[in-house]
Parts: C-alpha cells; sequence; structure tokens
C-alpha cells in the first residue's frame, strides 16, 4: 500500500509539474526520444507510449504516457522533459534478478517460497519491483507468527550486480517457537477440564515420552480446537453452546503463551420434529425413511451435517449437483425441544459438456475414457463420478486420480468435468535376489509392460535364467478388446525346468504350451474370465518317491524304463475376479476376490481339476489411510477323475501347489513347505537265479526328502499392518510402502497316506513324527517380518526380513530376500 501511495505521489508531481508547463505553452510533438534504457529494447518501450509524433501534448496525455510506463513493470522511475518540440522521457530500469538464495528457513521448504515468490513474478530473469518484496516479506512474517514463532524475522538482501542486475537472499531468523503454558477453559459445568482437553490438538505441560503432542501455539489450530469443543457440546444436545470470548497472552521474552476459553454451555435441546420441505423430487418417502434425526432424541449437530450432506448426494445422483439442503431451527425455549425444518432446493439437473483428462503424459485420453462411466451428454452423476475415480484408480499404471467440475458462466445446467490423474510407472524389469540358509544367493529376471505405448494394452515378454528354470514366454492382453469392456488375451511360452535346483524333489521337465483367455464384465467390481490352454509336457530324470511312482507308471514304456514320459493337455478355465480396491498399486482400503476353476477336458491324456481362491482384505485405520490394516487368505484343491486306460486319476505332482517365499510364506525359501518325498529302500536276502530275493517288507527303510513334493490341498493366511515409512513424507505414499507381517499355512497330500508307513524302519535322520508331520492337516508354518517396498521406474521393488516360527527338518528358512518387479 505504501508503495501505491509513492506512485500515486510520484504521478501527481509529474503531472502537476508538466501541466504547469503545458499551460503556459502546449505544444505539438516533433520528435520522442527516451534515455535511460539498458535491458529494455527501444521498440519495446515505445509500444508503451500512448504518444506518437504529430499529437498535441497536454496535462492529460502526460498522465496517460506516465501510467502506461509504469504498468508495463520495466521501470522504477520515470521523468518526462520538453526539449522545444521534443519529448524527453528519461527513465531507470528496475533491476534484473540474476539470483534467489534462501538461508535459515527450516519450517517453510525453498520449494514452497519460490512456488509463492514466482506467484509474485518475483523470478530469476525478470525485473525486480521491491514493494512486491516487501509485502512477500510481511506476509512471511505474518506466517512465523501464525505458528508461534513471535521472535522470527525475515529481511531481503538485495546486492546490486554489474549491468543493472541484482541478487536476491532472502534471510531467515526463525527462533524457536512459543509454548503453551496453559490452556483454561472457563463457565463449564457439564463436561470437565480434561475431558474437553482431551479432544483437542494444543496440549500443555506433557511428559517428556509425549513427543507427538503438539505444545507449540498455532493460531489455525487453536481456531479448530475452538470448532472442535463447540462440536462436542452440540453433538451432544447443547444447540446453544457458545465461546464468547478468547484470550491469548504472551510471556514478557514472547516464550511462553496462556490460552483462556470463555463459554457458555446453555440447556440440553431435544428434537420435537422434523419436517422436509421444498422439492424433494418425488424421493420424499425414502429420504424420510433413512433420516437418522429422530423425534424425542437430543439434538446432535453431526447428525444435522450429515442429514443435508446425505440429502445433496442422494439428489446429487440425478443430475442435481448443486442443491441446496438448509436447516431452519425452530426453537421452543420454554421446554427446550427444537423443530428442525430441511429446506431442500434442488436447484437444476446439471448435464456434462465435456469431459477432460489432464496430467496423462503417457497414456492417451482414449484408454482413460474406457474406465469412466460418466457419460458426456448425460446428466451429472456424483455416485458415478465417484465410481469413474475408482475405476482409473485400480489401473496399475495410474498412482492418484482426482476429478473437480467446472460450471459454464454462459450455460448455468451444463458443466465440463475434469480428471486430474498422476502417472506412476507402467513397466518392469522383472529380477530377483534371495538368500537362504541353504540354497544361499538366488537371481532372477524379466520384463513386463502394462499400459504398451500408452494403450492399456499389456505385454509381458519374460526370459528367466533362475537356477532351477530356464523359460521364455510371451503374452498379450487388450482388456477393452470391445467397447463394452470385453478383454481377450493370449499367450505362448516354453520352459525347461530342473525341480532338484527349485527345492522340490528330483525330476526335469520341458514344457511348451499356447493358451487364450477372453473376459466378460458384469458390472463395475466383478468380472468372469474363461481360458483354454494347450500343454505339452515331457518329464525324464524322474527320482522314484513312492508318492509320483503311481502317476508315472501309467505312462512308462515297459520296454524302456528309462525313457521319457510325455503326455498332452487341453486346460479350460473359469475365473471370478472381483475388485473394490482403492487402488490398482499399494491400495489401502476395499477388498478383492479371486476364484477359479480348472479341468483338463476328456480328450487330454491326463484328468484332474484344481479350484482356488485368494481374497484381501484392507481396513483403514487413520483417516488419511497412512495406517492400514490387510488381511488375507489363499487356498486351494485339485485332484484327479475318471480313468485313463482302466487307471485312475490322481493330480499330476507338477500340478501340486506349492508354498514358501515372497507371494506365499515370507520366512521360508521358495517352495520349501509342505510334504517331503518319501522312498522306499528293500532289503536284499541274497540273488536268485531270477534276480534278487528281497526280506519281508516290514523291513524295508525309508527315506524323507529334504525336498518338497508339493501338494493337492493349500491353505495360506496372514495380517499385515501398513505403517507410515520411517523418513519418508506422506506425499509418497502412493510409491513407498512399509509394514509388519504374520504369514501363516501349509501344503499336505489328502491322497496319499503315511500311515501307512509308520510301522516301516525311518532313515535315522528322521523320525516316525517327522513322517506323520506331512499329513497332519493341524500342523502349520509360520513366519515373521518387515517388508519394504518401493515403485521404481522399473517397477516394485521389495525389500524383506523374515524369520519363521514354526519349523520342522527339513526347511529351509529364509531371512532375507530382495526382489525388483515383485507381483503384488
Amino acid at each position: 500500500m505504501k508503495f501505491k501511495l509513492l506512485v500515486v505521489a510520484g504521478l501527481i508531481l509529474s503531472i502537476t509539474s508538466f501541466a504547469n508547463v503545458a499551460v503556459e505553452s502546449e505544444f505539438v510533438v516533433q520528435d520522442i526520444k527516451i534515455e535511460g534504457l539498458q535491458r529494455v529494447a527501444l521498440g519495446a518501450a515505445l509500444t508503451y507510449l500512448p504518444v506518437k509524433i504529430g499529437d498535441e501534448m497536454n496535462s492529460f496525455r502526460i498522465s496517460q504516457l506516465i501510467r502506461s510506463l509504469y504498468s508495463s513493470t520495466h521501470f522504477e522511475s520515470i521523468q518526462i522533459l520538453r526539449d522545444g518540440g521534443v519529448l524527453l522521457v528519461r527513465v531507470k530500469e528496475r533491476p534484473t534478478i540474476s539470483s534467489i538464495i534462501f538461508d535459515g528457513n527450516d519450517d517453510i521448504k525453498d520449494e514452497q517460497l519460490q512456488e509463492s515468490l514466482d506467484g509474485s513474478n518475483i523470478k530469476i530473469g525478470e525485473p525486480l519491483d521491491k514493494t512486491v518484496l516487501t509485502s512477500i516479506e510481511n506476509g512471511l512474517k505474518d506466517f512465523y507468527y501464525s505458528i508461534g514463532k513471535y521472535n522470527a524475522d525475515v529481511t531481503a538482501i538485495i546486492t546490486p550486480l554489474p549491468r543493472n542486475r541484482v541478487d536476491v537472499k532472502m534471510l531467515f531468523e526463525e527462533g524457536d517457537a512459543a509454548k503453551i503454558q496453559q490452556i483454561n477453559i472457563v463457565g463449564n459445568s457439564k463436561f470437565s477440564d480434561k475431558l474437553l482437553l482431551d479432544q483437542v490438538e494444543l496440549k500443555f505441560d506433557t511428559p517428556w515420552w509425549d513427543f507427538m503432542s503438539e505444545t507449540r501455539y498455532q493460531k489455525q489450530k487453536l481456531s479448530g480446537d475452538m470448532e472442535t469443543i463447540t462440536s462436542y457440546y452440540k453433538d451432544r444436545g447443547y444447540l446453544r453452546f457458545n465461546i464468547d470470548s478468547t484470550q491469548v497472552s504472551m510471556t514478557p521474552e514472547k516464550s511462553g503463551i496462556y490460552i483462556s476459553l470463555n463459554v457458555e454451555e446453555g440447556e440440553l435441546y431435544t428434537i420435537s420434529d422434523v419436517e422436509l420441505i421444498g422439492d424433494l423430487l418425488g424421493h420424499e418417502d425414502y429420504i424420510k425413511l433413512v433420516l437418522p434425526l429422530t423425534k424425542g432424541e437430543l439434538y446432535n449437530q453431526a447428525e444435522v451435517t450429515y442429514t443435508e450432506e446425505f440429502i445433496s448426494k442422494y439428489l446429487g445422483r440425478f443430475g442435481y449437483a448443486y442443491p441446496t439442503v438448509t436447516t431452519i431451527p425452530d426453537i421452543n425455549e420454554e421446554d427446550k425441544t427444537v423443530k428442525l425444518v430441511l429446506s431442500v432446493d434442488p436447484g437444476k439437473r446439471i448435464y456434462v459438456r465435456r469431459i477432460n483428462f489432464v496430467g496423462n503424459a503417457g497414456t492417451s485420453d482414449e484408454v482413460l475414457r474406457q474406465s469412466v462411466t460418466q457419460m458426456e451428454g448425460s446428466w451429472l452423476s456424483n455416485a458415478t463420478l465417484e465410481s469413474s475415480k475408482n475405476s482409473l484408480s485400480r489401473l496399475t499404471y495410474m498412482e492418484k486420480v482426482d476429478f473437480e467440475t467446472i460450471r459454464l458462466p454462459a450455460e448455468d445446467d451444463k458443466v465440463d468435468v475434469n480428471f486430474k490423474v498422476k502417472e506412476q510407472p507402467s513397466g518392469s524389469f522383472n529380477a530377483g535376489i534371495g538368500y537362504g540358509d541353504r540354497t544361499k544367493l538366488s537371481l532372477q529376471a524379466g520384463i513386463q509392460q502394462d499400459n504398451f505405448l500408452g494403450t492399456g494394452k499389456r505385454i509381458a515378454f519374460n526370459v528367466s535364467t533362475v537356477s532351477y528354470q530356464k523359460s521364455v514366454q510371451l503374452s498379450y492382453t487388450d482388456p477393452y478388446f470391445t467397447i463394452d469392456g470385453i478383454s481377450l488375451g493370449g499367450s505362448i511360452s516354453y520352459s525347461e525346468f530342473d525341480g532338484s535346483s527349485a527345492n522340490l524333489i528330483q525330476y526335469n521337465s520341458k514344457q511348451y504350451s499356447v493358451g487364450g483367455t477372453i473376459g466378460y464384465p458384469i458390472d463395475e467390481f466383478n468380472r468372469i474370465n474363461f481360458g483354454l490352454t494347450y500343454s505339452s509336457v515331457e518329464l525324464f530324470q524322474n527320482t522314484p518317491y513312492v508318492q509320483t511312482t503311481r502317476f508315472n507308471n501309467q505312462f512308462v514304456d515297459p520296454d524302456d524304463l528309462d525313457a521319457a514320459i510325455k503326455y498332452d493337455s487341453f486346460l479350460a478355465s473359469v475365473a471370478w475376479l472381483r475388485s473394490t480396491l482403492n487402488r490398482g498399486v499399494f491400495p489401502t482400503a476395499g477388498s478383492s476376490q479371486r476364484a477359479s476353476f480348472s479341468i483338463t477336458t476328456p480328450n487330454s491324456d491326463v484328468n484332474y481339476f484344481k479350484t482356488e481362491i485368494d481374497a484381501k482384505w484392507y481396513f483403514p485405520l487413520s483417516r488419511n489411510q497412512r495406517w492400514s490394516f490387510l488381511t488375507r487368505f489363499k487356498a486351494g484343491y485339485g485332484n484327479g477323475y475318471g480313468e485313463v486306460n482302466g487307471i485312475d486319476q490322481i493330480l499330476p505332482f507338477t500340478q501340486h501347489f506349492t508354498a514358501g517365499g515372497s507371494d506365499t510364506l515370507r520366512g521360508f525359501e521358495n517352495n520349501t513347505v509342505g510334504p517331503r518325498g518319501l522312498q522306499v529302500t528293500h532289503k536284499t536276502i541274497l540273488d536268485g537265479p531270477n534276480g534278487p530275493i528281497y526280506s519281508d517288507p516290514s523291513n524295508d527303510i525309508i527315506t524323507i526328502s529334504n525336498r518338497s513334493l508339493g501338494g493337492n490341498v493349500m491353505a495360506l493366511g496372514g495380517v499385515e499392518l501398513i505403517v507410515p515409512t520411517p523418513f519418508v513424507e506422506a506425499d509418497f505414499d502412493n510409491s513407498v510402502r512399509s509394514s509388519l507381517f504374520v504369514d501363516v499355512g501349509n501344503v499336505w497330500d489328502t491322497e496319499f497316506d503315511y500311515k501307512k508307513y509308520k510301522s516301516l524302519t525311518i532313515d535315522k535322520r528322521y523320525n516316525t513324527d517327522d513322517l506323520l508331520d506331512y499329513s497332519d492337516p493341524t500342523l502349520y508354518r509360520a513366519s515373521y517380518g518387515v517388508s519394504v517396498q518401493w515403485l521404481s521406474p522399473m517397477g516394485p521393488m521389495v525389500f524383506s526380513f523374515s524369520r519363521a516360527l514354526k519349523e520342522r527338518e527339513g526347511d529351509d528358512i529364509k531371512f532375507f530376500s530382495f526382489n525388483i518387479g515383485q507381483t503384488f
């Protein structure tokens, strides 16, 4: 304001001075000269002059000229002179900002300060307006005062440089915030001081260990605490409650604050009646049915507010996006009752003119529109907008989604909807490093893209050279093959597998497969997928275990017992998927379920089926959802059906469920949990003419493999506490996640009778109880640990530290793992 007055004064003086001359002798401009230009070009300066050669100069023209030059923001001072018929304009340019430095600021980040300066056009390369800089100084001081730092000072130091340039240094002396010495509430009798002070954020006289308490005085928080106390009373029937006055006093050295709140509690009020008036669009009966306000109950301000919001949102579902709902209290002071009259004006039905997307640098608008259920040209529905936001958020390549409605000034019944999205890496370079007690270091790698070239299509080309498997796989999925959301996908793969290196029983295999899937949406949350896959499997170097012999015998060539086992199959599958998660990656609320059933067709060489269910539930524990509780459950069952060549079918051991590792039971090495393979060694008495003669089978020796066989039944579960990542700000919660977990579960084989072998001699490394462990469904494995996940440009990365709680002989325990591209 001071600067404006000076400018006005300068204008008045200049105009008055020139006017005195002009009165005596007005003149016609024969030439124009501008002196003092350095950075501003002459041509640019002339464009600001509302005067040209041949014009007649007078006091009005002089005032116009000065105002125009000052409005350009290039000049610090201006003089208007006359030399005969020549108009001479003498200027002094504002200096150009060469650099901006912040020093001493801890409470305000450099980025925030620069953003504030940018808004006032204080930028490097721009002319410096010293008056604006003074205004910013005062504004920053006011900010520090509002957070209780009354000794804070902000000084702008301007250092001149050659060629009319300056350095700007903002020097901060923040000092210490004044602490609250005491908070007094005066006039309360219904609720104690302690009860009321427990509701507010500002605290005083807290114990040393309560470092989370806010004892610094902050003006904004005091206002919020006053609202909290007011709401506490009004939510409990004290309709007339009021905070009459507030006194904030300071100690002489400005280090301590005393706060006093003078309150008037009033009396309790009961609701005598609830009446709806206005246009409810024919929904009166439904709204009355669900209203929380009830005659005879104590007045509750929170329920009144909720009722207003509910009616507004409910009408918003039908296109009335801007209704006005006003509660008019009719208070009867005699009997201390209040009649609540809800006046409803739905306003005009609002239609959507255009839907726009902002922030999608890599994803095309067409892909995003496929997830939006709000249509252009239809009426605006807040329920549909929220549904569209949730659908977009569940895309794995979206980190954050918000929307806003923009009313059109010329058409009061139309809006534009802007969806603001923030993308995250949609591709992943899958790599993993693991360490086990016995397997030591393990490696793996692959690549996947969930949003190929911004089309929303998923393509993966995985090449794996893990110690136990060499594989190559190409897969493709178009989630919106049709406009109705029907998806189509396919895959082709080849792999060579070494069971001994995968912690499984000894067998090697080669397999190639080709398949396709098609999916149909049921509604916003549910989907059904159908698939058919052809596979050709070759097994060789198969160590004979009791459990696998039954399956192998149906394929063994009696003329060549060492020949590889080969079989083909056609696997048909159906899966139901449901998701209400709030995000595709790192969700904090909602749930997801997947149930599937697959079965080989009767013309396959093996006949079996498998059914699986995988479910997760997220429960937010805090309003900002930085704390959340996750519980999960995964189960599966498989078996054979029918006969092939007169042999009852069982589930091929290559299709057994396995557990252990980052996707199932953390704390155990991959595939190490579950039944072990049994080998029977027969005692030889002597060599007969037709081969060896064995002793009685009761003398056989049982050897238990250290490697897992897997089983046809699996049950896994776990709980996880998602916590804020230490030293990481809340803005990065969508990219970094930390959690504490407990995993539990096991794998069993219900088709093999372990008790049958209990009477046999067990290899000295094991005992009978170990043998029975693998058939007892009450046994389980459990682990606990800490997991940190980070969404890097290469894809998700996982650091996991875990330890087994319940283990058995032969279990391989893992205490650390690191993965890039971990599937969530």
